[in-house]
């Protein structure tokens, strides 16, 4: 029978009462030498041989005259089989069974101690699974190494052995209580006193949907672990997230607004007219940042006469659309034509139609100002429901209450979003939807005076 002691197999087995006081031994304990189950298993294939030859000679001893002298010879074996060093399983096996020999008298010379295996430790573990495994994508590998890096930063590296429902338990509890602004900011400051500075200003936490995320990542890498048996179980899975604060994104009101567009913009990062040109497109529009910042000159193109977006993967980069639905086109508001928006094809330098940002190094375009943004709206007093999200939001809720003839098929193709209702005839449906009807939709955002009175492109 396997146990683990550390991150070391162990091979027992329990001595038959009927020669338990011939041996002096109730059971028989012995190192492995290793941290993998399939080595151990094999090792103690073997063991378990040599142990079943031990009692039947102890056996036919205890039948014989000289059975005193016979039971201290094997109690020597014994002693000596339980301190045996054993070497890799294919050395011993070759191809085929193993014989059920008695250990070595201690007369004998030693076998050569076998090289001591080294526990494969989480970082390792996520090098070798995630970061340069060529199946993984961008996405994940990103994710699990924000995961993995907070657990490190928080316990230290350890070996996956040891990982276990108390590390995972206290990891889950230090993400509730780390504030929702982590990492979008420079900071010197541990976790644990991110946290505490979290509790002493009356901080927003990580939402339960971010501390799922984290958690659903290590369970990945943790499920790999487990199918190759260099984990027993897998302390990631079966977690609660409702216990954690919980901020629902919502849509901007008019004094919001109006309170955004009379903020000044203090990023170094990105240029104030980006800024501005962003918040129009999604105001007017309800695209996501992402879609919005990787727009290319080509992206902005005549469909039926009508001026419209097209949100389409691009080969070159890498980016698609979040969805299978995100792939389609916007036609571009009146007032977003009113404040210049066409000319930026041609007066930007580059492939891009928005000007002045960056590609992060996990080839994100944007990254720099969703940082940004957070920064003002935090800044200027905004709350934690209002994110740079909300625009899709505002534009969603506005779309569903106008009183227009607007069919719910036109907004979920218009915003991207897969089909209400997904019967055969909605599919063929949303594939026919005219140009006109689309722009008639995006005709229907409509805003306060107020609402983005300075904003121009």
């Amino acid at each position: 029978m396997l146990r683990v002691r550390g991150t070391t197999y162990h091979f027992r087995r329990i001595v038959p009462p009927t020669l338990r006081a011939a041996l002096n031994r109730r059971e028989i304990w012995v190192s492995l030498k290793t941290g993998y189950q399939n080595e151990a298993r094999k090792r103690a294939s073997l063991l378990h041989a040599r142990t079943t030859e031990l009692f039947f000679q102890t056996h036919l001893a205890l039948l014989e005259p000289d059975a005193l002298s016979r039971l201290e010879g094997l109690r020597v074996s014994l002693r000596d089989l339980q301190s045996v060093n054993l070497p890799s399983s294919a050395q011993e096996t070759g191809s085929g069974p193993v014989p059920a020999a008695m250990p070595k008298p201690r007369t004998m010379k030693k076998t050569a101690k076998a090289p001591k295996v080294q526990p494969l430790m989480l970082s390792g573990a996520l090098k070798r699974f995630v970061l340069d495994s060529p199946h993984a994508s961008a996405d994940t590998k990103k994710a699990t190494q924000r995961a993995v890096e907070l657990f490190l930063q928080a316990f230290g590296d350890a070996p996956v052995s040891i990982i276990g429902g108390e590390k995972a338990g206290a990891f889950r509890d230090l993400l509730f209580s780390l504030p929702a602004s982590l990492g979008k900011r420079k900071s010197s400051l541990t976790l644990e006193d991110e946290a505490q500075r979290a509790r002493k200003e009356g901080l927003p936490t990580l939402s339960g949907k971010s501390v799922k995320n984290h958690m659903m990542r290590l369970s990945a890498l943790w499920n790999q672990l487990h199918q190759r048996e260099l984990v027993t179980r897998n302390p990631w899975t079966g977690w609660n997230f409702e216990n954690g604060q919980k901020t629902i994104r919502r849509s901007w009101t008019a004094k919001e607004l109006t309170l955004l567009a009379s903020a000044s913009w203090h990023s170094t990062s990105v240029p104030d007219p980006t800024f501005r040109q962003v918040t129009l497109i999604a105001a007017y529009s309800g695209m996501r940042l992402g879609e919005i910042c990787t727009l290319r000159k080509e992206d902005l193109q005549n469909v039926d006469n009508i001026p419209c977006f097209l949100i389409r993967p691009h080969t070159e980069t890498g980016w698609a659309p979040k969805t299978e639905a995100g792939t389609r086109m916007v036609p571009i508001h009146s007032k977003l034509i009113e404040a210049g928006i066409l000319t930026l094809k041609d007066t930007t330098d580059g492939p891009y139609l928005i000007p002045g940002l960056e590609t992060s190094k996990q080839g994100t375009r944007g990254a720099a100002l969703g940082r940004a943004f957070s920064l003002l709206k935090t800044r200027i007093g905004l709350p934690a429901e209002i994110t740079f999200h909300s625009f899709r939001h505002t534009v969603s809720t506005q779309l569903r209450n106008a009183d227009t003839n607007i069919r719910e098929v036109w907004i979920d193709r218009l915003l991207g979003h897969e089909a209400t209702h997904k019967s055969q005839g909605t599919t063929t449906y949303l594939t026919g939807i005219s140009t006109a009807n689309l722009q008639q939709t995006v005709e229907a955002i409509s805003y306060s005076e107020t609402a983005f009175a300075n904003m121009t492109i």
